[in-house]
């Protein structure tokens, strides 16, 4: 979507008389300019768009409409989706490979943005937490340590190999992705329930609550956005993405009292250990006995990454 403010050829200047004076007839007025014009484009919708290799219909109204309401949504939330662009150049290269070999298609990587915008901090209101939100109980269901100074919901590549668990328990119970989708935003009983009441295996065809019958359409918007960010107004260079960051990695088996003091000790500020290790929860960390973590430190050279010599992971989303 494009917005083109006409400012130059019509303008309208409003006389605000800011204060009169006594006696010798002193005023000041000030003249505000005011844009009286404002076109907003957007490109068209197409009759149908493929998504995780399923083919989503559009000649119909209710889904056109439906698709066009994320898109507006996507388009307008101008900071989060422009974060999201930026982020996916740094965690795309990660998570597509673990998508690949779990056989999961490549388009779902894109609930990430639905979830969480790629902030691999985001907690909702429920407690969702991490990349791909994982509740408490559903992380722990899926092999993810959720404890005081451990919650790996926040582990970008450990919730990654959770999320496809999941995702290929569901498809083995529904045979479709939009379905999947569906369920990860709902739960795996609710939308066996849709399935079976609406008497359709077509998740765009069943009467959900609004959050969910709207979360396949945010779905489809962000693939669309994301091929093409330009045609949304989305004009980014390669130096304004982030790109993925290199680490060395230290494995810990015995408890650090003082997470600090350790990133201290390894050249590193406090807040870089924390940004590079989302998974720690508190300035300490507790191993239980027989466990041990990798605690990845930044290299030098990523803190202080040069913009320039940043490589767009994806074409489309830069304009030059």
């Amino acid at each position: 979507m494009k917005i083109h403010r006409i400012l130059s050829q019509t303008m309208l200047s409003a006389l605000l008389l800011a204060s009169c004076g006594s006696g010798g007839g002193d005023e000041r007025v000030r003249t505000i300019a005011v844009p009286t014009a404002v076109t907003v484009t957007m490109p068209e919708i197409p009759q149908r768009f493929a998504i995780a290799g399923d083919t989503v219909d559009l000649t119909s109204y209710e889904n056109r409409e439906r698709l066009d309401r994320e898109l507006i949504a996507f388009t307008y939330s101008h900071t989060n989706t422009l974060l999201g662009i930026k982020r996916a150049n740094r965690y795309f290269p990660l998570i597509e490979p673990v998508l690949q070999r779990h056989g999961i298609p490549d388009d779902m990587k894109y609930l990430t943005i639905v979830e969480s915008y790629l902030n691999p901090f985001a907690v909702s209101g429920a407690g969702a937490a991490g990349v791909w939100q994982f509740m408490p109980a559903t992380g722990k269901e899926f092999g993810l340590e959720v404890a005081k100074t451990v919650d790996e919901r926040f582990d970008v590549a450990k919730s990654t190999e959770a999320a496809c668990k999941y995702m290929k328990q569901a498809y083995a119970k529904f045979g479709d992705w939009l379905a999947v989708a569906a369920s990860y935003n709902a739960g795996q009983g609710r939308v066996r329930q849709f399935r079976d009441d609406h008497l359709s295996d077509d998740a765009t065809h069943w009467w959900m609550t609004e959050q969910t019958s709207r979360y396949i359409f945010r779905l489809l918007a962000v693939k669309k956005i994301f091929t093409n960010p330009s045609a949304y107004g989305f004009v980014l260079t390669q130096s304004q993405l982030y790109p993925p960051l290199q680490y060395d990695t230290v494995r810990v088996d015995k408890d650090i009292r003082d997470l600090a003091d350790f990133a201290r000790r390894h050249g590193i500020t406090y807040y870089q250990l924390r940004d590079a290790n989302p998974w720690l929860r508190r300035q300490n960390l507790v191993c239980g006995r027989g466990k041990a973590y990798d605690i990845l430190l930044p290299t030098q050279e990523s803190i202080h990454y040069d913009p320039s010599a940043t490589v767009a992971h994806d074409g489309r989303w830069v304009a030059y």
